[in-house]
């Protein structure tokens, strides 16, 4: 594929012109904030790990040394899912998305390669040093990564099947999640507990929740080039399918809950948090503003942080706390 030339009508001299860190910095800003997508990422780790060791009855959580290093490994894995996606996406972005930090010339491929390159060297480093049994389920991970950078060698026909070009994708994020819970059942020695295959499977469907909620758009909204689920399904049919993946969330949740021998409370909490959830989407369906469109991608990020707060991270807290 022949990249296209940097620079445009967006570009800013002074920050092209800035050196590298500030360039990446201001980048990261607009592509993957790294403190806030850091925060997400650790959230995400740390429920993985919590709902293992709960769902074993293990006691306590891993040492903080061992949680270090996988929520290093973790998040910078997901910046290096990001560098994948602007090489993957070059074309598509230089035609239509030049407002982005790499059609407007801020940082080059060369640069975003070196970045990638190093990441990997770090991650690769730390996990022989500290628990090179983690290595085999990290090259599944970056195995997978790259067979997504590649459109697994169908780029065309994925273009013109949305469905398999969502779900393909969308394996890395039960991938990671598998690294983050072998923190602790690996690293103990253990067999993977059952009740982790369906909390990979709700990790699986946050992913669709949040690729079809950030995709919902009113239709002053839409823009040649920019692929929505409301411009390609019509806004009744995108909504319709939010609602139905948000479900079979929920039921997948239910049963993670029932594996980890939670009680109603946890129920009555999924419960309500898919009704405050499921709200803007049933407002949208009506009345089609890009507040209310807006208001359903907030919706889809509130639902996975929750997903995750009640498997995982509130239990595990719970336990830390009061026993």
């Amino acid at each position: 594929m022949k990249l296209p030339a940097q620079g445009n009508a967006f570009s800013h001299a002074g920050e092209n012109s800035a050196p590298f860190f500030r360039r990446f910095y201001i980048y990261q800003k607009e592509r993957f904030p790294l403190l806030g997508h850091g925060l997400l990422v650790a959230a995400f780790s740390f429920s993985a790990i919590s709902y293992s060791r709960i769902c074993r009855g293990a006691e306590g959580f891993v040492d903080t040394k061992t949680f270090a290093v996988g929520i290093f490994t973790t998040i910078s894995l997901f910046l290096l899912v990001r560098i994948f996606d602007e090489f993957k996406d070059a074309e598509d972005d230089a035609r239509f998305r030049k407002e982005l930090p790499v059609p407007r010339g801020l940082v080059t491929f060369r640069e975003l390669a070196l970045t990638g390159i190093v990441v990997a060297i770090a991650q690769i480093f730390v996990n022989l040093i500290f628990f090179p049994k983690m290595l085999w389920i990290y090259a599944v991970v970056v195995g997978y990564l790259s067979l997504m950078g590649k459109e697994f060698f169908v780029a065309e026909w994925l273009k013109k099947h949305q469905f398999w070009y969502v779900t393909s994708h969308m394996f890395i994020i039960p991938l990671v999640d598998i690294y983050a819970s072998g923190l602790d059942w690996l690293l103990a020695g253990v067999k993977a507990p059952e009740g982790l295959f369906f909390f990979f499977a709700v990790s699986y469907m946050n992913g669709i929740v949040l690729e079809v909620g950030r995709k919902i758009r009113a239709p002053q909204q839409e823009s040649e080039g920019v692929l929505t689920y409301t411009s390609l399904l019509g806004v009744p049919k995108a909504i319709g399918l939010w609602l139905a993946v948000l479900t079979v969330t929920l039921l997948l949740s239910m049963a993670a809950s029932a594996f980890a021998g939670y009680g109603y409370v946890v129920l009555t909490v999924l419960g309500i948090v898919f009704l405050v959830c499921a709200l803007p989407a049933a407002l949208f369906w009506k009345t089609r503003t890009p507040k209310l469109a807006k208001m359903v991608e907030y919706a889809s990020a509130l639902w996975t942080i929750a997903m995750y707060l009640t498997l995982g991270a509130g239990p595990m807290i719970s336990k830390l706390l009061f026993q």
